[in-house]
């Protein structure tokens, strides 16, 4: 990229003073604009925080972006033009700022390209120069012919739209970081619509979109936020009759060895082995006798193996409280409801169902865990992360191809947490976590990619996070949060985190593998009826009976029990 220097002289607002590999000061000229720049062939804000300014070099422009901006006291002024340095000057006010360097830019074929990273940084006195209104959209909008996705706009580049990838979105994990109220859940439902969307408007005609999506929505949020999309698929503990949900089932058999010692606490030393051996049986004996191991996911009859280990176990007292865990399986109707199953549901019925059929139609499954028993919430997830990440990987080594999938995980930071200590007793709690640290790793070989939002990633599995390459982090009020994201990204660009404290609800910044340089983003704004059901509370509505609310705990108490009150014939009791 060469300059022509007559060109960029009226766009020069300051030369630079030092240089460092995190950040680069500036001295501004006398005459450099005070609050809005005229010089950049359009009106633009400058100077101003996150604003960008670029340094010209052999190899292009240095791009910065401005993280401080401040004065300092010269002992003598700085003016061009005059020549009056010997007379006697009060202390003369400077305008500085810093910049964090990001990249550079180039001129190609008559466009601009974004390169990442840095080798040739500027020298002390180079000039500083407001980039134009063509560079400054090439510089947010990310004119990768990859980049389909529209997310949002660049409050800081004219409003210039913001394009990400989705094999860079996807493919290498996305992390959304930010506080409660700061509109993550709605960035997590604005991605998969929009990818949708996109993907609709540019598929030739007559045929559907073959995209996969799997949510774990531990609050129920997101039930009704893509019904208009096509075909949706939503699973959750039953406790009415419902057209649009499914009961959700992860059936007993499909567990592994170590899922069933999990749930059951097995000590390692006599009731795994216990275990194990009695898997095997009951599977060979329920399959034909067909060798199959204890981690195979073929049907057997769930109480028969029970009733296995009961005989197995001579000292019943030992084992009284493995015992009574295993007899928690059997008794417990909302776990039964789950884990049950027949010889009809096969594994291949459960991967139609949950991961989606040939039908190249969107496919969006809500496995929504609210109402999912304590018991058993970081089993099921586990079960099913481990299931749908092996079927990947045995599709690929099948076929030579991988399948796209997208597992969603929202409230992260309660399914995959971080752990600390090593022993022989594993728990539901850390097989959960592995299993997705086990996904982070190799995901991506499977076409298996993670979308991870968390209001606390300090609490997160730092394994799955460091393997996020991409971040949308919202407003985080949390030192220690703040501090633990700051770890993730590059050091050059630590500055531009400073003000995550302070983002309104929308604004996030963009920074990682699926954008050439950090942006602050204006995420896109959903209609009310395809947000998740996570707004704010309206106390004040209510209180002044503005809204209504109507309570009829009988009902709930009904649900929450399980009564069986309609079947007796008992309902003419309850008020309606």
């Amino acid at each position: 990229m060469s300059y022509n220097f007559d060109k960029i002289r009226h766009r020069t607002i300051g030369t630079v003073e030092s240089v460092s590999p995190k950040e680069i000061k500036v001295i501004l000229e006398t005459d450099a604009p005070l609050s809005t720049s005229l010089n950049s062939g359009v009106p633009q804000l400058f100077p101003r925080i996150n604003s960008i300014l670029l340094i010209p070099n052999e190899a292009g422009a240095l791009i910065g972006i401005i993280t401080w901006i401040g004065i300092e006291y010269s002992p003598y002024p700085k003016r061009k033009g005059y020549k009056d340095f010997d007379l006697v000057d009060l202390p003369f006010p400077l305008r500085k700022l810093s910049l964090s360097p990001i990249g550079i830019l180039r001129e190609k074929n008559g466009s601009y390209e974004i390169e990442r990273g840095l080798y040739s940084y500027p020298s002390v006195g180079d000039v500083v120069v407001v980039p134009s209104q063509e560079q400054l959209i090439a510089i947010v909008q990310n004119k990768d012919e990859k980049a389909r996705i529209k997310i949002g706009i660049a409050p800081m580049a004219a409003n210039a739209p913001v394009f990400v990838d989705p094999d860079k979105l996807f493919g290498r994990h996305l992390a959304i970081l930010g506080n409660t109220g700061s509109g993550k859940s709605c960035s997590v439902a604005g991605l998969i619509r929009w990818s949708i969307e996109a993907a609709k408007n540019e598929i030739e005609y007559n045929k559907q979109v073959n995209a996969r999506f799997i949510i774990f929505d531990p609050n129920g949020e997101y039930r009704n936020c893509f019904d208009d999309l096509g075909n949706v698929k939503k699973y959750e503990v039953k406790i009415r009759e419902e057209v649009d949900t499914k009961q959700l089932k992860v059936p007993s058999w499909m567990w592994n060895s170590w899922e069933w010692a999990s749930i059951t606490q097995a000590s390692a030393k006599t009731q795994i082995p216990t275990l194990k051996k009695c898997l095997i049986k009951q599977k060979q004996e329920d399959n034909n006798n067909q060798n199959f191991d204890e981690d195979t996911p073929v049907f057997f009859d769930q109480n028969k193996f029970i009733e296995k280990i009961n005989n197995e176990l001579k000292n019943k007292d030992i084992h009284q409280s493995f015992l009574m865990r295993l007899d928690i399986l059997q008794k417990d109707s909302r776990v039964k409801s789950v884990i049950d199953s027949d010889q009809n549901q096969t594994l291949e019925n459960w991967l139609n169902e949950y991961i989606g059929k040939n039908d190249h139609n969107p496919s969006i499954t809500i496995i929504d865990l609210s109402l999912l028993p304590s018991e058993i919430l970081f089993l099921v997830v586990s079960v099913m992360a481990r299931i749908i990440f092996e079927a990947h990987q045995r599709y690929k080594k099948q076929t030579g191809q991988t399948l796209p999938t997208v597992l969603v995980v929202d409230e992260a930071h309660n399914l995959i947490k971080r752990y600390e200590t090593e022993d022989d007793n594993i728990s539901a709690q850390r097989l959960c976590t592995q299993i997705f640290e086990k996904i982070a790793k190799e995901g991506r070989k499977f076409g298996v990619g993670l979308v991870l939002a968390s209001q606390r990633p300090s609490e997160l599995s730092q394994t799955v996070l460091s393997q996020c390459n991409t971040f949308l982090l919202h407003r985080i009020v949390s030192d220690r949060d703040q501090e633990m994201v700051k770890k993730l990204v590059p050091d050059t660009m630590g500055g531009i985190l400073n003000e995550l404290s302070v983002l309104p609800s929308r604004k996030a910044i963009l920074v990682g593998w699926a954008t050439p340089l950090p942006i602050l983003v204006e995420i896109n704004e959903l209609p009310e009826e395809q947000r998740p059901k996570s707004k704010d509370p309206e106390f004040w509505n209510v209180w002044i009976n503005k809204e209504q609310r109507n309570i009829n705990w009988q009902l709930i108490v009904n649900e929450w029990q399980q009564s069986k009150q309609s079947d007796e014939g008992e309902n003419s009791n309850v008020p309606s």
